[in-house]
């Protein structure tokens, strides 16, 4: 029977990758919670009409990656596609907004979609994102945008390009609607298969769409239909990222093919991402999504990144930290009477917050020597008879070959002593 595998589109996050994973999300709670974002956490599952609603039919999120489930009560869930719809549902259940408006809460997580594997992408990958609910303004969704660059700033990043452009209002979108519309039309028979489907049901979509890129080229954009308010948000929203130094591009091709989305949307692209897949993250305003998902009308804004896509970069940049090693001390016992002794001498530096394990194997000291340098660990302890019957310990400095007996009393102090002179030298 050939070894069972992980499902095509997941991998496993091994122990040399767990530093720069921590990392990342330890920057991004750091660069979150500067701005007065708090953590939330929702079930990776829920009932399949709020994804319906609330990432749209007529996606190919909806209609063709979601992993979706009856449980046993005959109730319809779906692994969650995405971070915004389950996080905005949580905050309005609730009632958060009846203590603080806005309400700004950042999030991570695995997400889940059916979609063909390639470099960055999988099926099961991870997000961390920000939502600020509650409130619209147009200084609002500059801190949003700011949050992710400074995030982005943290992490070492080079190449990254901030795209932004104006969805408008609902009244700009009917009427860049009406304009694709006037266009695509009479190229009709021009289209892929899924755009001709989605012509009359969504005609934004087709802007997204790789296999018609060409006919994109002439298509209107939708700057052209923002009436003066919405260009005048807009141009608050730029003016805000300038001031805040961050700098922008005004992308009018950028759209987001659901009527909730208003007003400003994002993405931070990188180089080394090409293609359709060149996006590290983005988001926008989604003002119309909590009346979609059946609560009264509430305005947000958010954005999300993909942790995978995130760590490609920063690995291939080399800002990601290396692998941690596992240990700093390896406690070794020479034979079974010594064991119970070590045991307790790696249990005492261990309450002194020094990073031990212990090799109570029946290997011979050299073998546990070579294992203790493969594990990194920076000193070996060791315990043998002699030790045992003088209360003692040696302490070998496996870097620079050296060791020096010292009573068991003192372990603690010679071990972190001599870590605290390597991390110096």
């Amino acid at each position: 029977m050939p070894p069972l595998g992980a499902p095509r589109g997941t991998h496993d996050l091994l122990p040399d990758t767990a530093t720069a994973w921590r990392w990342l999300h330890g920057v991004h709670a750091e660069a979150a919670e500067l701005h007065g974002y708090r953590p939330i956490d929702t079930p990776v599952f829920e009932q399949t009409e709020l994804f319906e609603r609330g990432v749209g039919t007529g996606t190919d999120v909806v209609d063709k990656e979601m992993y979706t489930f009856s449980d046993r009560g005959g109730r319809s869930l779906t692994l969650r596609p995405e971070g915004t719809a389950g996080v905005l549902r949580a905050v309005l259940q609730a009632n958060l907004l009846e203590e603080a408006r806005p309400v700004r809460a950042h999030y991570a997580g695995p997400m889940f979609r059916y979609d063909r594997p390639q470099k960055g992408r999988y099926r099961q990958f991870h997000q961390v994102g920000i939502e600020c609910i509650g409130e619209r303004s147009p200084e609002l969704d500059v801190e949003v945008i700011e949050v992710g660059w400074r995030f982005l700033q943290a992490l070492g990043l080079a190449g990254v390009v901030l795209q932004v452009n104006s969805l408008g209002d609902l009244d700009d979108r009917m009427r860049y609607r009406e304009a694709l519309l006037a266009y695509y039309r009479p190229l009709a028979d021009r289209l892929c298969d899924d755009c001709r489907r989605r012509l009359e049901i969504n005609p934004l979509r087709l802007l997204d769409c790789k296999r018609d890129e060409s006919l994109r080229d002439a298509a209107p954009v939708i700057t052209d239909s923002l009436g003066e308010s919405s260009a005048a948000y807009f141009a608050a929203v730029r003016g805000g990222l300038e001031a805040a130094g961050v700098a922008a591009e005004h992308n009018p091709r950028l759209v987001r093919g659901l009527d909730y989305y208003a007003h400003t949307a994002f993405e931070y692209w990188h180089s080394s991402l090409q293609g359709a897949q060149n996006s590290l993250g983005g988001g926008g305003r989604y003002d119309g999504l909590a009346e979609a998902i059946g609560f009264p009308a509430t305005p947000g804004i958010g954005y999300a990144f993909g942790v995978e896509r995130l760590l490609l970069v920063a690995g291939e940049q080399g800002s990601a930290p290396a692998p941690q090693p596992a240990c700093d001390v390896v406690v070794c016992s020479l034979g079974p009477a010594e064991a119970q002794p070590a045991a307790q001498l790696a249990r005492v530096l261990r309450a002194a917050g020094v990073r031990t394990v212990l090799d109570a194997s029946d290997r011979k000291l050299d073998r546990k020597l070579r294992n203790a340098d493969r594990l990194g660990a920076r000193l070996c302890v060791i315990v043998g008879e002699d030790e045992v019957r003088e209360g003692a310990a040696m302490v070998r400095d496996l870097g620079r070959r050296t060791q020096e007996r010292h009573p068991a009393a003192g372990v603690v102090d010679a071990v972190t002593a001599a870590l605290a002179a390597g991390r110096a030298a």
